[in-house]
C-alpha cells in the first residue's frame, strides 16, 4: 500500500464511526381518521449525548390575505424574525400566544399583539416584525376576525420538520440509538406524550394521532 493510499485509508477509517452515527428518519404522521396529516411538526429528541446546536435564525414572512394567515403553519429556528404583512384591504390584528398547555410554562415564547392597517391602492402593505426568542408553539389569531388562525413552531433543535401533503417528514443526520419523537399540530387540543424509539441508520415510523384537522379555506 502506498503512502497516499495509507493516508486515505486512515482518514476513511477515522470517519466510519461518525458516518455510522448519522441516521435518516422518515416519519409518516396520521390523523384521527387514519389519513396522512399534513402540516404536523415532527421533533426528534436524542436520548443521550451532547445537545446539538440550535439552527441559525432566519427571516420569514407570514401574510394575511383573504382572511387567512399564509402559510398557515410555519417552522422557524429560535431567534428568527417574522414579518407579518396585511395584503387585504381591511384592517387586521395579529395575536400570538403560546399554544395549548404551553401557555402555562413560563419558559415559552411570550405573547405579542400587532395591528395592521388595510392595504390602500397604490401603497405598500402594512407590516410589522416580531423576533421569536423562545422555543415552543405559538397560536396566531386576529381579534377582528375570529376565524383566522395560524401556527408557528419555534424550534431549538435541527431535527424539527413539518410534514408535507402526504403526512411525511424526512429528518437527516439524527444520531443512532435511543430517542423520543414528538408530534405537534395546530389543531390538537393537548400534545400527546413523546414516543420512545430506537434509531437505526435508516428508520421509518408511522405515527397515529388523535388530531382531526379543521377545514381550511381554499
Amino acid at each position: 500500500m502506498t503512502r497516499s493510499n495509507t493516508a486515505a485509508w486512515l482518514i476513511a477509517t477515522a470517519l466510519l464511526p461518525l458516518a455510522a452515527q448519522a441516521a435518516t428518519v422518515q416519519v409518516t404522521v396520521l390523523g384521527r381518521d387514519g389519513k396522512p396529516l399534513a402540516d404536523a411538526v415532527v421533533v426528534i429528541e436524542p436520548g443521550a449525548g451532547a445537545r446539538p446546536a440550535a439552527p441559525a435564525p432566519v427571516s420569514a414572512v407570514i401574510n394575511q390575505q383573504k382572511m387567512q394567515f399564509l402559510p398557515a403553519t410555519t417552522v422557524l429556528p429560535v431567534g428568527s424574525k417574522v414579518t407579518f404583512t396585511n395584503l387585504d384591504s381591511w384592517e387586521h390584528h395579529v395575536r400570538g400566544t403560546p399554544a395549548g398547555l404551553a401557555s402555562l410554562n413560563p419558559g415559552t415564547q411570550p405573547g405579542f399583539e400587532l395591528r395592521l392597517d388595510g392595504k390602500a391602492e397604490g401603497k405598500e402593505p402594512s407590516s410589522a416584525d416580531v423576533t421569536l426568542s423562545k422555543a415552543g408553539a405559538v397560536q396566531l389569531g386576529c381579534h377582528l376576525h375570529g376565524s383566522m388562525r395560524g401556527f408557528i413552531f419555534v424550534a431549538d433543535s435541527p431535527w424539527t420538520l413539518q410534514t408535507d401533503a402526504n403526512g411525511m417528514a424526512t429528518v437527516q443526520g439524527v444520531p443512532e440509538g435511543a430517542a423520543k419523537v414528538r408530534v405537534v399540530h395546530a389543531d390538537q387540543l393537548i400534545e400527546a406524550p413523546p414516543m420512545a424509539i430506537n434509531i437505526t441508520p435508516v428508520t421509518a415510523l408511522s405515527l397515529p394521532t388523535q388530531v382531526q384537522p379543521r377545514r381550511r379555506r381554499p
